[in-house]
């Protein structure tokens, strides 16, 4: 597969049959994942993956929004979090205007390879960005020093989704 064809593959997918994800499946996209540039190599990107039953019932309760219909029957979620204050900075002094925006950067980076990867796996993904941090920070006992970003739903597909329109390239694009 071509990553033309892995990047038209992909969709962001609202409905799952409930298939589970190996451990071994969920590994290589962190691994794939982490091969995405970082600022100053910092690497400072996490991901909390929560694949028991019993915590992905309880992960998914801390989604807000329809997200926890659309997680229903997922595979795995992975929560992604970085670890602030060290992304950007050199000695507690922001490197430039982006400051810890870089942190930012950088974990949505990684979380594309993740995407990717998992295209390419034939697994299927939807990003969810509206979800309760400070619950999600709780169950899992994510350390106070990581700032939460997304989070990935992976699993099996039930139905195809459509391709949404892209603008053209002349809205989004300007050459010098």
């Amino acid at each position: 597969m071509t990553l033309d064809s892995i990047a038209l593959h992909r969709r962001s997918i609202r409905k799952y049959n409930g298939q589970a994800v190996s451990r071994e499946e969920l590994e290589a996209l962190i691994r794939f994942a982490q091969e995405a540039p970082s600022w100053k190599n910092q690497q400072t990107s996490r991901y909390h993956i929560v694949a028991s039953p019993e915590v992905l019932a309880a992960a998914r309760q801390c989604l807000r929004g329809s997200n926890p219909q659309k997680t229903e029957n997922v595979g795995a979620l992975i929560v992604t979090s970085f670890k602030h204050d060290i992304v950007g900075h050199t000695h507690g002094v922001p490197d430039n205007e982006g400051g810890n925006g870089w942190g930012w950067y950088d974990l949505g980076l990684q979380n594309a390879y993740l995407l990717l990867k998992a295209a390419e796996q034939d697994l299927d993904t939807l990003v969810i960005g509206i979800r309760d941090a400070g619950e999600l920070r709780a169950l899992l006992q994510i350390p106070e020093d990581e700032t939460i970003g997304a989070v990935i739903a992976v699993g099996h597909r039930v139905e195809d989704a459509q391709r949404p329109p892209r603008k053209p390239l002349d809205e989004i694009a300007r050459f010098y």
